[in-house]
């Protein structure tokens, strides 16, 4: 069983997978979006398939006093997409903070911010998937 964690942004979606037990969230890739959400979906369902995905989980941006804004409603409307097109369950998990933690690790391991605009939005995945993961831990 594993999890699938999506970072959703207008250019790139971040990937992570959890390992087989859902203990912890390694990136994965990052999709490179070209403006057709099919083609977003098929990549999508591509990784899935080929890595047994039974969940998926993607960031939903809150404002910082917890409103759903205009980028959280297109989260939400994604996370229908995704379910109905890869018939896998989706839910969406607070990613308030996510990029900002996921740049302090990149610059904790003194990534040059070339690489670290290359690699940030599937960290951010990993960071959003392992809060999820925690949290069901600890629940």
């Amino acid at each position: 069983m594993r999890i699938m964690g999506l970072d959703l942004g207008d250019k790139t979606i971040g990937v992570a997978l959890s390992d087989p037990l859902g203990l912890t969230a390694q990136a994965l890739e990052v999709v490179r979006r070209n403006g057709s959400l099919k083609d977003d979906l098929i990549r999508l369902k591509e990784i899935a398939r080929a890595n047994e995905v039974t969940r998926i989980v993607i960031g939903l941006p809150r404002n910082m006093n917890g409103t759903i804004g205009p980028r959280g409603e297109l989260a939400l409307e994604f996370t229908r997409q995704v379910e109905q097109s890869l018939g896998l369950p989706a839910e969406t998990w607070d990613e308030r903070l996510s990029t900002v933690a996921a740049e302090r690790v990149l610059l904790d391991a003194n990534m040059r911010r070339k690489k670290r605009r290359q690699v940030i939005d599937k960290i951010a995945a990993a960071v959003i998937l392992q809060n999820y993961l925690d949290a069901r831990v600890k629940s």
